[in-house]
């Protein structure tokens, strides 16, 4: 049992990594091109598409490697 929740906890650090590796940084664009990336504030944007899914599954993703993380150290502490 411990060993599965290693695994699943392994694979969802994995998950996490690669969700919020595939996100646009704010600084992309041509103005971040241009600018050289320095962004002081005025470079928000709405997410939509595949980019808002990816922001919402980074969220559901990295609550649920906390979980998985507490319930591992909840099953090594008994």
């Amino acid at each position: 049992m411990k060993s599965a929740i290693g695994i699943l906890e392994m694979i969802l650090a994995l998950l996490v990594i690669v969700t919020i590796l595939l996100q646009t940084p704010k600084s992309s664009g041509l103005g971040g091109t241009i600018g050289g990336g320095t962004d002081t504030g005025g470079g928000y944007r709405t997410r939509r598409g595949l980019e808002k899914v990816l922001f919402r599954v980074s969220i559901w993703l990295t609550v649920a490697f906390a979980l998985v993380a507490v319930v591992q150290i909840r099953l090594g502490a008994s």
